[in-house]
């Protein structure tokens, strides 16, 4: 049996259920939510095991109070196939009195609260777990915590131990948590059974509206080739256009992605809106990634190779990777990731804020001199147009790389870290 990986949302579900009654886990298919919740529970009722799904669903509608009898916190898991539950758990925690009594897991497709009456609000938290960052895994060997960086140290050093080709495959395997158990020809195929999924099934299913596969399918491929820019729904479509005979109208393209954010298949990265020296217009689209780098990599048909040939959608793909272990990072320490591009095309890639208002401003590289000095004069160029006569100054600025043998900070105080070394 494998053995479990310690997740960062460990320690937040233990906080949350001591400030709760009762915490949600959401997130995408197979992202670990159900492993992860199991490590502290008590007690787990599995709502759809086979043998015992009828009986359970009768009892929901009938007397859920038996379905929530057991030590705690208590697991219950697939827990939307009797949306009734909902009401039923919050009465229990009313009379209770107690916290940390439930944990809900389940499927990435939402339940169907039409019969539910109560929002939950003062008695459930929610808790957002996405596929594993480098450091859960065990690729990233952690010595640069972001944390830390927020301290503003002066000195940082580590050594890296991923290269160019270990990120490459890292990108196209994805954070499935299986699959970082899995001998690596086999877990490359494991993204690819997963984007299956999405179009035969699960983005049907999530408001069971009837879609076709293969248009799903040309619709991804054309967001990959998307991510990391803010295009609109219309370049999505004309991206569609050129590449298929077919395309869908911009309303249906809408409606899709719509349907993938649900499914947690896409997290968009929203603008961040800060104080500036300047009256530059800044954009206030959201950028497009995936929830996983691999899901984009399945998308175009693609594997670690063909990225190593063609740097450009390495770039874009590896990008998503960051974004996706900055939000578990940042998350883990209150903080939240968007992006910044104004209308002289100034970017920030990532800009991480906490909730006490400190905030990073981050650019990620492939790596090498040129590419990482690139990043740095952006990032200057984006420190020197914040007026800090009425918000703080960044705690730090930092181009995040693929490569690169060590972390470090450079005379004019950037740091330069590999992604193979930071951790939350």
């Amino acid at each position: 049996m494998n053995k479990y990986k310690n997740r960062i949302a460990d320690k937040l579900l233990e906080k949350k259920l001591k400030g709760k009654g009762a915490v949600l886990i959401q997130g995408a298919k197979w992202c670990g939510k159900t492993t992860t919740a199991e490590q502290i529970s008590k007690s787990v009722l599995y709502m759809a095991k086979p043998e015992d799904k009828s009986q359970n669903i009768i009892l929901a509608d009938i007397n859920p109070s038996t379905l929530l009898k057991g030590d705690t916190p208590r697991l219950i898991d697939e827990w939307q196939i009797a949306p009734k539950l909902w009401d039923a758990i919050r009465f229990e925690i009313d009379h209770r009195n107690t916290e940390g009594n439930f944990i809900l897991t389940g499927s990435s497709v939402p339940a169907d609260m039409k019969e539910v009456t109560h929002s939950g609000t003062g008695r459930f938290a929610w808790l957002t777990m996405r596929p594993m960052s480098l450091f859960e895994s065990g690729e990233s060997n952690g010595t640069i915590s972001l944390e830390d960086l927020f301290r503003s140290e002066d000195n940082i050093s580590a050594q890296n131990m991923l290269g160019f080709e270990d990120i490459a495959f890292l990108c196209c395997r994805g954070g499935w948590p299986r699959s970082t158990f899995m001998d690596k020809e086999i877990a490359l195929e494991q993204a690819f059974d997963y984007y299956d999924a999405v179009v035969e099934s699960d983005i049907s299913r999530v408001d069971n509206i009837n879609r076709n596969p293969e248009r799903v399918k040309k619709l991804m491929r054309a967001y990959a080739r998307n991510i990391g820019t803010q295009s609109s729904n219309e370049t999505i479509r004309n991206d569609m256009k050129e590449n298929d005979a077919s395309s869908l109208d911009v309303d249906t393209i809408y409606a899709y992605i719509e349907a993938l954010k649900k499914i947690f298949v896409v997290e968009e990265s929203i603008a961040w809106n800060p104080n500036l020296r300047s009256q530059t217009a800044i954009r206030t689209s959201n950028t497009r990634y995936f929830v996983d780098p691999s899901i984009a990599t399945a998308a175009l048909g693609i594997g670690p190779n063909d990225l190593i040939q063609d740097l450009n959608t390495f770039g874009f793909v590896f990008e998503t990777l960051c974004i996706r272990d900055l939000r578990v990072y940042a998350e883990s320490i209150n903080g939240n990731v968007y992006h910044y591009r104004d209308a002289n095309g100034l970017e920030c890639d990532a800009v991480i804020h906490l909730r006490n208002g400190a905030y990073g401003l981050i650019e990620i590289k492939l790596g090498g001199d040129k590419l990482i000095n690139e990043g740095v004069e952006n990032l200057k160029s984006m420190y020197n147009k914040i007026d800090t006569k009425k918000m703080n100054k960044p705690s730090f600025l930092m181009v995040l790389t693929a490569t690169g043998n060590y972390a470090y900070r450079r005379e004019d105080g950037v740091y330069i870290v590999p992604i193979g070394c930071l951790k939350n």
